[in-house]
């Protein structure tokens, strides 16, 4: 049995450690807050998050990082995109254990993806950091759904290691040496499910969403290949995968933040509305920012900074879109 660190107690952090007990690992959970912690020692739930889903008897709480990381033969964050920086450079160094990242997003201020954070502010060396990315809604996986995921590290050893960690019945675990194109498509994918959202909130129908979520996949490739990623990994389960689940979900943030925004919310109102971290509203300007510093064309994605960062009309920014001169696909 791998005893195991989940640092991030939120929906999915909080799911995959039910994956990880479920594929036999024992597993330490991490919260922020000491009465969510003391909730999943006392009862097993975690609320908050799950409502009154179980958890496994192997996973056990605590809000102390130290705790948690006692011992740990393996460490898995899923602190959101933002936070982790700050997070990570608050606590000692990790220990030199595997990482895998959970998180999807790019930081803002500096474009940095997720395993780059874990290098810098965690101290942990390239070579021991993974991440995993693929159709994963956490609500189905939660209700033990079967599924799939990719498992991205920088050699084909630790990506295979760390896939091991996943083994539950219902998740089938894929791995990629590819971490670049793995961490890009998680990342973007966010940030064009709120412009399918926001169609669908307009009463936009399938034909443009399926032209959104297919214009989208274009645009998170010419980003991810920019960047030294693979191609085919954005027609894998990593890129098209997670970009249709996210987009077509009502389970999904993002889809649900998109959706208020097109129903005539402003961002504050649907985040609100959502409860929960959107990642793709703070991932969108981070991903133009890094598309305008390698000349990258990311049309659908600068109309969603339009709107989450400058206040633009929804329908407005949907009429732009399609004003767009004629040019090959």
């Amino acid at each position: 049995m791998t005893r195991l660190a989940v640092l991030g107690a939120g929906s999915w952090g909080t799911t995959f450690a039910q994956v990880l007990a479920d594929g036999g690992n024992e597993v330490v959970l991490w919260a922020r807050r000491e009465e969510i912690a003391r909730e999943i020692r006392r009862e097993h739930r975690n609320s908050t998050y799950l409502g009154d889903r179980m958890l496994p008897e192997a996973v056990h709480a605590t809000s102390s990082p130290e705790e948690a990381l006692e011992g740990a033969e393996g460490i898995v964050l899923a602190i959101p995109a933002q936070s982790m920086r700050a997070t990570l450079s608050a606590w000692p160094a990790l220990p030199p254990v595997p990482v895998l990242s959970l998180t999807k997003g790019i930081e803002r201020g500096t474009d940095s993806r997720i395993s780059q954070i874990i290098t810098e502010a965690g101290g942990v060396d390239r070579e021991r950091v993974g991440a995993l990315s693929g159709p994963n809604l956490s609500a189905e996986i939660a209700e033990r759904r079967p599924c799939a995921s990719v498992v991205a590290a920088e050699t084909e050893g630790l990506a295979s290691a760390l896939a091991t960690w996943c083994e539950a019945p219902y998740l089938r675990a894929y791995t990629s040496t590819d971490v670049v194109g793995v961490e890009i498509a998680g990342a973007v994918k966010n940030v064009i499910a709120i412009a399918v959202g926001a169609a669908t909130g307009l009463g936009h129908g399938h034909n443009t969403t399926a032209s959104l979520i297919t214009r989208g996949l274009a645009e998170t490739t010419r980003l991810g290949v920019a960047l030294g990623g693979r191609r085919e990994t954005f027609a894998g389960l990593a890129g098209m995968g997670d970009l249709v689940a996210t987009c077509a979900s009502p389970l999904s943030r993002n889809h649900r933040l998109g959706l208020a925004l097109g129903h005539g919310l402003d961002v504050r109102e649907a985040a609100a509305e959502v409860g929960q971290t959107a990642e793709g509203v703070a991932t969108a300007r981070a991903v133009a920012d890094l598309a305008a510093r390698l000349g990258v064309d990311m049309p659908i994605t600068a109309a969603v900074v339009d709107v989450v960062d400058h206040d633009a009309r929804i329908d407005e920014v949907t009429t732009a879109l399609l004003a767009r001169g004629v040019r090959p696909e």
